[in-house]
């Protein structure tokens, strides 16, 4: 038995960021992984996602080589070869995460945990022995979430024709053809990515719109940028009488009235993740979860139980991994003693990384129109933005809603190229309650794709230069 000021169950962006902050502040810490350090984000999420993304960028890149006056050879695209290469790079990323134990001196106990009580842990190795663990201060549930079939409308998943995003990272070929069932950031991702390697996409989603959480002007311009590009875009859809087979599946999908039959190789399920709140002895502990079935947590992140604390998905609220590393940084310092600022849910930037990416902070306009603020909208495309030109990446814009009166961005919308990078520009500038008077006195190079962001504050205010 050995005893730690505080023990993390999960080694994601949301434990291993608040166990290296522990350690910083003078706690002795452990953090529990039964797999591999990094989570699910670095081993079966945003980093080989993003790294098979890269190379689906490259693809439709070299589609376009001729406009840039280069000409190439008769090419091929290996998915597998992909793949292999995102893995290896979500292998790397776990190995820095395990190299920052060492650094920081925070003991990595790698196997299953399961809370023995308020301070204590049962570790079990991957040889059955299991061993007990005591947390002097805190135990941190930080076990993140998983992926989910859809067996109610029989999809369920068999890791062979109904994959899973996990299945998807590791498929060895890019089948012929695929439906998408979901398409929020996961499914749009995965869509991007088969769709240059060849693959016959079918995107599907119940909601009237593709990325249903973000503002409907950047659904729609992604939507028109992906059926540009082949991919079939079904919104408000209903699928029924699924047969799946070894080979494929058949489903019917019906929109608006009209039904077709749709047969594939491989289906994926996109459409959602679960809290890991089993097997980890919240139940035993009497830990309260949420009517959706996350840990319930206070403004603390405690749970029901003096003690216990819980962070990142498993906590609810965005399911992102910087949202979790924010909250495991915060913590940290709250179990130290030290001063630390609040999460700020109301500011946590939301990414998809498809091609045109998309990025967004803050309210949509449509929950704008729902509070009944008052409001003016600023936009600016970048077909009007030379950088954009330079680049042949003129799909998109940047679109800001500010308060009417006084100013005050409340919310900003980006669509295009790099938008991922663009939007902490208006991250910063929300966080600090900076108004677009004060975008607009910060000068942005030239050229520039944040050029559009200034332009579209200058709109905003109803004297944009450049379109």
């Amino acid at each position: 038995m050995a005893s730690y000021d505080v023990i993390i169950l999960g080694g994601g962006p949301a434990g291993y960021v608040c166990a290296i902050r522990c350690a910083q502040l003078g706690l002795s810490t452990a953090i529990i992984e039964r797999e591999a350090l990094g989570g699910t984000c670095v081993l079966w999420g945003c980093i080989p996602a993003k790294a098979l993304l890269e190379s689906a960028a490259l693809a439709n890149k070299i589609r376009h080589a001729n406009d840039f006056g280069i000409t190439v050879g008769d090419v091929s695209f290996h998915y597998g070869t992909a793949m292999k290469r995102s893995r290896a790079v979500s292998t790397q990323n776990s190995k820095g995460v395990e190299f920052l134990m060492k650094k920081n001196k925070v003991t990595y106990l790698k196997g299953t945990a399961k809370l023995a009580g308020p301070k204590s842990v049962t570790l079990t190795g991957a040889d059955g022995k299991s061993e007990r663990h005591e947390a002097k201060k805190a135990i941190v549930v930080a076990t993140g979430s998983r992926v989910r079939g859809l067996p109610q409308i029989g999809l369920a998943l068999d890791k062979k024709v109904v994959l899973s995003s996990d299945e998807v990272l590791v498929l060895e070929q890019a089948p012929k053809t695929m439906a998408v069932i979901g398409a929020g950031a996961v499914g749009c991702e995965f869509a991007d990515v088969f769709n240059a390697f060849g693959t016959k996409v079918t995107l599907i989603e119940v909601l009237p719109q593709i990325l249903p959480l973000e503002d409907a002007d950047c659904s729609a311009e992604v939507a028109k940028s992906f059926k540009k590009r082949g991919m079939d875009v079904l919104t408000s859809a209903k699928i029924s009488d699924v047969k799946v087979g070894a080979d494929g599946a058949t489903m019917s999908v019906e929109v608006n009235g009209a039904k077709q039959q749709l047969a594939v190789e491989k289906v994926l399920v996109a459409a959602g993740r679960a809290p890991n709140v089993e097997e980890v002895g919240l139940k035993e502990l009497n830990v309260q979860l949420t009517e959706r079935g996350f840990v319930k947590i206070d403004d603390r992140f405690e749970t029901s139980v003096k003690g216990v604390y819980a962070i990142g998905d498993v906590a609810g609220n965005q399911m992102l991994a910087h949202k979790g590393s924010r909250e495991g940084h915060v913590l940290a310092e709250l179990l130290a003693g030290a001063h630390t600022h609040p999460v700020n849910y109301k500011n946590i930037p939301s990414c998809t990384y498809c091609h045109p990416e998309v990025a967004s902070i803050g309210l949509t306009e449509a929950q704008c129109k729902e509070q009944k603020l008052d409001y003016k909208i600023g936009k600016f495309p970048f077909s009007a933005n030379g950088r954009a030109r330079t680049a042949g990446e003129t799909d998109g814009f940047v679109k800001i809603i500010r308060d009417a009166k006084y100013g005050e961005i409340l919310g900003a919308h980006i669509v295009g190229a790099h938008a991922t990078e663009m939007i902490h520009e208006l991250a910063v500038a929300r966080e600090n309650e900076f108004t677009v008077e004060e975008i607009d006195l910060a000068v942005h190079a030239h050229p520039t794709l944040s050029e559009a962001v200034a332009e579209a504050a200058l709109d905003s205010l109803g004297k944009m230069i450049h379109a």
